[in-house]
């Protein structure tokens, strides 16, 4: 599997997703949260920042089922759903990964037909730092 690309504004979210934490980075002068990590807040223009904890709850924004050609290791688990995912504590953060049946499952446990736009998702942690979501139970 493809493993993420990391720079000094993005290290913390992954150091705190390998702990199993879903933060976000938000400006510590004006409050804004901001998605994808970077140095400067694009409201205030200040430099100082911090990571606010999320609840890991969102929904569908939007989905995709790709098609070949795949990477090798991902074509085993195809077909398979990837995600925009808008968080419900910050809704202009949105996130892309994969809906699962539980943390760890392959991209394929979750049959393409049952991801819909608006779905009510959570995030989970295998371990690898990589967020994935399960759908919430009704």
């Amino acid at each position: 599997m493809l493993e993420p690309v990391t720079d000094a504004d993005g290290a913390p979210f992954w150091e705190y997703a390998a702990r199993g934490e879903l933060r976000v980075q938000a400006c510590a002068d004006c409050g804004e949260v901001r998605f994808p990590p970077r140095p400067c807040c694009p409201h205030c223009r200040s430099f100082a920042s911090g990571w606010r904890a999320t609840s890991g709850r969102g929904r569908i924004w939007s989905h995709v089922v790709p098609h070949p050609p795949l990477l090798p290791d991902y074509a085993e688990q195809a077909p398979y759903n990837v995600v925009v995912v808008e968080l419900a504590d910050h809704p202009r953060v949105r996130l892309v990964g994969n809906v699962v049946s539980e943390a760890g499952a392959r991209l394929d446990s979750v049959p393409p037909e049952r991801i819909g736009i608006g779905a009510r998702v959570e995030a989970v942690f295998d371990g690898s730092g990589l967020p994935q979501w399960v759908l919430e139970r009704p």
